[in-house]
């Protein structure tokens, strides 16, 4: 497709998949992660992946990032705010501020600057859509502590409001809210030498009866990335093998 696209998040799971998916539609891909030496590791010297350090929480860690972004891509049409921390099913006696700033600072605020930084590019261009990996914990307690769901409600309410305002410049704005997805981050949960029951027993009971795979994740932002999708706006996605019907 040749469309050019920016993923947070990338060094692994969700984001690494989104990169790869995006990557064999023919896109170019600016990778940002913490730890941006992960994407370089799987992606090589692949010249259609740029990988780019950032700090989503930071705000000058954010404009440099989205400044070099901006230089290597010549505009952006996709964001995908995929960059997430858990906090470890922490209820909020137990949570610390230390833990909930960082929380928040990553799975909130780091979403509201990178999508401030690259919106004035899409409303010059007229068109662009921005995909928010959200979380069933934006729907339902359970799915985190304190920290996590509040910051997942929060990006679902972001991403409402950024359609609201900037649907009329042509850019749509929607959020995945993946169930449980095997990741690297979620590892000490499908370990059956550390598994934690409450998980294994919500996802047994889900129709789906098995983790989620970051694959049928990244097929999902390609959806909602696509000219399929132009009706859809300010989504919140459930894709949970049906955890939240139960």
């Amino acid at each position: 497709m040749g469309r050019s696209i920016i993923v947070t998040g990338a060094g692994s799971g969700m984001g690494a998949a989104m990169v790869e998916e995006f990557l064999s539609l023919g896109d170019r891909v600016a990778a940002m992660d913490l730890r941006p030496e992960g994407i370089t590791k799987r992606f090589g010297d692949d010249e259609s992946v740029r990988a780019i350090g950032v700090d989503v929480g930071d705000e000058a860690s954010v404009k440099s990032a989205v400044f070099e972004a901006l230089s290597y891509l010549g505009g952006v049409d996709v964001l995908c705010n995929n960059a997430g921390i858990l906090d470890g099913y922490t209820p909020a006696l137990e949570t610390s501020s230390t833990l909930w700033n960082r929380v928040m600072a990553t799975n909130l605020t780091g979403p509201f600057l990178v999508s401030r930084a690259v919106l004035d590019s899409m409303v010059k261009q007229g068109h662009g859509v921005i995909i928010n990996t959200a979380s069933i914990a934006a729907f339902v307690a359970g799915g985190g502590g304190a920290a996590y769901t509040s910051a997942k409600h929060g990006l679902l309410g972001l991403t409402k409001q950024l359609a609201f305002d900037y649907g009329k410049f042509n850019i749509r704005v929607n959020a995945i809210c993946p169930g449980a997805i095997r990741t690297s981050m979620t590892a000490h949960l499908h370990d059956p030498n550390n598994a934690n029951p409450h998980v294994d027993a919500a996802i047994a009971a889900t129709p789906a009866g098995r983790w989620g795979e970051p694959e049928e994740i990244a097929k999902l932002a390609a959806f909602l990335a696509s000219e399929n999708a132009e009706f859809i706006h300010g989504a919140g996605v459930l894709i949970d093998g049906g955890w939240t019907i139960s």
